[in-house]
């Protein structure tokens, strides 16, 4: 059962992420995307690649491989698109946690490469990696909730439904595999991903009014020139 539902854990992330990087690469859509939440996708998947390759976990480290070079794509048309989020300030306070994580995870590996046990190791990464997670998962919903006005034209809303199909799987596997840190940052980002469903379905975008060309009217002295040639 578990390797069942990490399969179909890993090939529902692997899917979650690509509707947000076509989105946002191709047509350069990134309104309503949280810059904190970004960056911590990003270190997270760092995180939890580390914790699969020290725990042996091949649904882990394919997952996060793919997934985190589709949520590193979707971070760099963020910034590109937002240049304000680029400035020192912004990405001290949007940046800082993931830096540190990313820091974790490489100490990680270095305590392991200098005799540390890769098990204990792992299990301290993913402690650490599920209250991230927690706190990762809470932003994009939450500015949604604050801001009913925000601009929401950058969130794809299938990568928010594949995202819950994701985290229920990895809560399931998590369960089924007796890694409680899986099964629990998964079941928060569950919550997370069907508050933010639940909103973008309230607040979808009309359709853009085309307005059609208007026609000028033809005079009548405009018109007896073609008359007189066609005679």
């Amino acid at each position: 059962m578990p390797a069942v539902l990490g399969i179909v854990a890993s090939t529902l992330s692997i899917a979650v992420v690509w509707p947000q990087v076509r989105l946002s690469c191709r047509h350069g859509r990134t309104r309503g995307l949280s810059p904190t939440g970004s960056w911590l996708a990003v270190a997270l998947n760092l995180a939890w690649l580390t914790f699969g390759l020290l725990a042996h976990d091949p649904a882990q480290v394919v997952t996060n491989a793919v997934v985190g070079a589709g949520n590193a794509a979707v971070l760099a048309a963020l910034l590109l698109t937002q240049p304000a989020l680029r400035t020192r300030r912004v990405l001290a306070r949007t940046a800082s946690g993931a830096a540190g994580l990313a820091a974790l995870a490489g100490g990680c590996l270095v305590a392991v490469d200098l005799g540390a046990a890769p098990a204990a190791a792992a299990a301290v990464l993913a402690s650490v990696a599920a209250v991230v997670g927690v706190a990762a998962a809470v932003p994009q919903p939450l500015g949604l909730l604050r801001d009913r006005t925000q601009d929401v034209s950058g969130l794809s809303p299938v990568r928010w439904w594949l995202g819950a199909g994701s985290c229920a799987a990895w809560t399931g596997h998590g369960l089924a595999a007796g890694q409680v840190a899986v099964a629990l940052s998964a079941a928060v980002g569950l919550a997370c991903a069907l508050v933010t469903c639940a909103v973008l379905a309230s607040r979808r975008t009309p359709a853009p009014v085309v307005p059609l060309p208007v026609r000028r009217p033809v005079r009548p002295a405009e018109a007896r020139p073609v008359l007189a040639a066609a005679a």
